[in-house]
């Protein structure tokens, strides 16, 4: 027997919808969908209390038929937040700001508290968890598919019950989303697949054995009867969509049990799953080219917008704050700005960016040292050779390789190993021929398609600066027309090293842009407990990497530079073993960064890469003929 459900994503800040045409959205699309309500097809809706403010403010009417259909228990509503925020991509305390003010919008307009939350475009991390229970939801709706790819020990008839999300500190019941039943949902209601193709795919997840829970719908409302415009290639509406789909709500409804999405708990398993995995630390909907990167380093420039994001995040007193300016935060956090949205909407959301950033006195944040008195002779330790500068503190030592623009050549933390931990590794130092090359540490890397690449590797300018207890290593290059300008900083007094990257270029192209990279040297870690540890929008994640190949940056396509990542949301990123580790921390409000791990068992020892990306490649990404600079800065320790 199969129950089934389905749940209709709304929402009005979708990128390619200008906002005249935001009215006509919700005749096309928001009203027949109630109209499915009323004929008696259970349904369940899901909107953010932006969204719900935005249509309040255009049609009350609507809002009083959902209030309604509420009430009479012919609709369920499911929340998310205040705004469709990317939670791994942003700092904890903001998600739960989302969070909180969601429920107070939701109380205001439709006088109720969800119970279930759909996990924003499901880009889900483990963090996330405990803070939607913090909320106080009791469940979650989340794709069953993309998680799937990296936990295949699974039993694939755990998709067809709720089961348990494992947070950090608590847990929560996952009911399911499945991005092919919607997809195929899709085609059927727009004319691409007749009603036997669909009923045959609907009925091949029947089971006349036992009973089974089977999401029909999880995805978006505006899309049928109406076309965004996202791309060329949509279908033509040739008939009523609404229709048609509620012709085939009517029949399934007459074959199979109708339920709301909540009602599915009724069969929960209880199993404690673990969604997240060393690949993929966040997992997200559809196919691979929607990933994390999709929001954070592509579009018209993520970099730049969550980069002063990060800046007014920084600035910010809830103290000071207001329940407006809240929202406004909250608002400039939309995952729509970030991806297909129209110029018209981009230009009005960076002005309306600016403006908050001046309110908060979120300017440019200038990197100040605390510099102090340092007159001891051997406080900094420097010495040249013809293809080396070597420095050494009482906490550091290391060695800076001349030839190949300062890169980093060995590094020696002196509290936590008397060998270098990080630097440069040889050609010929595997027996792998697909590590033939030289790995450096500490350079900038561009990749333009059918072009050479870009580097600070190669000779520039040295200048060394000592004041109190600073000494500063600064380098400066050009390859081709872009300039790269690099920073080392030195405390005598401190055992870590920052290394601040600036790069200058004539415009925004397409290309994928690497400004920072570390080479871990296997000679200095246990292989066998290696982690990483990083912030997913919630608390501190740690993924045992194991012997498992792992290549967050894997290209999926010409098109899609980048599959995985991490969230980083906190700027902090840890590496290490049983017995030591290296802190990265990133300046996000200086450059919003996104980390990749690179990682190859080899034998009895391993490659292990991190890499930073401030761009990447996906259909979102667009040009932009403006002269274009990027900044980032490092700490280590």
């Amino acid at each position: 027997m199969l129950k089934v459900y389905c749940l209709f994503h709304l929402n009005l800040m979708y990128s390619s919808i200008e906002e005249e045409q935001r009215l006509e959205v919700i005749r096309k699309c928001y009203y027949p969908l109630l109209e499915l309500a009323v004929e008696g097809i259970p349904i369940s809706i899901e909107a953010t209390g932006l969204t719900l403010e935005i249509i309040n403010r255009l049609d009350k009417k609507w809002i009083e038929k959902l209030k309604e259909l509420i009430f009479v228990g012919k609709v369920e509503f499911v929340g998310s937040g205040y705004s469709q925020i990317i939670g791994p991509l942003m700092p904890k305390r903001l998600n739960e700001i989302n969070l909180e003010v969601g429920n107070i919008v939701y109380r205001e307009i439709l006088g109720i508290k969800p119970k279930v939350a759909l996990v924003n475009e499901m880009a889900y991390s483990a963090g996330l968890v405990d803070l939607y229970k913090n909320a106080g939801y009791e469940a979650i709706s989340m794709e069953w598919n993309n998680q799937y790819l990296f936990h295949r020990d699974l039993d694939k008839k755990l998709r067809y019950y709720p089961q348990l999300a494992k947070g950090l500190h608590d847990k929560l019941p996952i009911i399911w989303a499945d991005s092919i039943a919607f997809q195929k949902f899709q085609r059927y209601a727009q004319g691409e697949i007749t009603f036997k193709e669909y009923w045959e795919y609907l009925n091949s997840n029947n089971s006349l054995k036992e009973t089974r829970y089977f999401p029909i719908y999880a995805s978006d409302g505006e899309i049928f009867n109406f076309r965004p415009g996202r791309y060329d290639t949509e279908n033509k509406i040739e008939f009523n969509e609404w229709r048609r789909i509620e012709k085939l709500l009517l029949c399934v409804k007459k074959h199979f049990e109708f339920i709301f999405p909540s009602q599915s708990l009724e069969g929960i398993q209880n199993n404690l799953l673990t969604l997240e995995s060393v690949n993929q630390p966040i997992p997200v909907k559809k196919q691979q080219k929607y990933n994390i990167n999709r929001w954070a380093l592509t579009g018209r420039d993520d970099f730049f917008i969550n980069t002063k994001l990060y800046r007014i995040y920084k600035n910010f007193s809830e103290a000071n704050s207001s329940i407006e300016d809240k929202k406004e935060i909250c608002f400039l956090s939309s995952s729509d700005f970030r991806t297909h949205i129209t110029r018209k909407r981009w230009d009005d959301f960076i002005v309306r960016l600016k403006k908050f950033e001046k309110k908060l006195s979120a300017s440019a944040s200038l990197v100040k040292f605390d510099i102090k008195d340092d007159n001891r002779n051997n406080s900094f330790k420097i010495k040249q050779s013809k293809f080396e500068f070597f420095i050494e503190t009482p906490f550091l030592k290391m060695a800076f390789n001349k030839r190949r623009g300062g890169a980093l050549k060995w590094l020696i933390f002196k509290e936590k190993s008397d060998i270098p931990v990080i630097g440069t590794i040889p050609h010929g130092y595997y027996d792998d021929i697909t590590l033939g090359a030289d790995f450096f540490s500490f350079h900038a890397v561009i990749e333009r398609p059918g072009k050479r690449k870009l580097t600070n590797l190669g000779n520039g300018r040295f200048h060394i600066r000592k004041k109190g207890n600073i000494l500063i290593l600064k380098n400066l290059q050009i390859d081709g027309d872009v300039e790269f300008i690099r920073d080392y900083i030195i405390f005598s007094d401190q055992s870590r090293i920052g290394v601040k990257t600036t790069i200058k270029m004539p415009r925004r192209e397409v290309a994928i842009i690497h400004p920072f990279n570390i080479t871990f040297l296997p000679e200095a870690f246990d292989k066998k407990s290696l982690y990483y540890s990083t912030n997913n929008g919630g608390d501190i994640e740690t993924f045992e990497i194991g012997n498992e190949s792992v290549n967050h940056a894997e290209t999926l396509s010409a098109l899609i530079s980048a599959k995985y990542g991490m969230g980083f949301s906190e700027g902090i990123l840890i590496i290490g073993d049983k017995e030591k580790s290296i802190r990265i921390f990133a300046r996000k409000d200086i450059g919003a960064v996104i980390p990749y791990l690179f990682f190859k068992p080899i034998d009895e020892s391993f490659f292990l890469r991190v890499e930073f990306s401030a761009q990447e490649i996906d259909d979102t990404f667009r040009e932009n003929s403006a002269p274009y600079t990027i900044k980032t800065l490092f700490w280590l320790s």
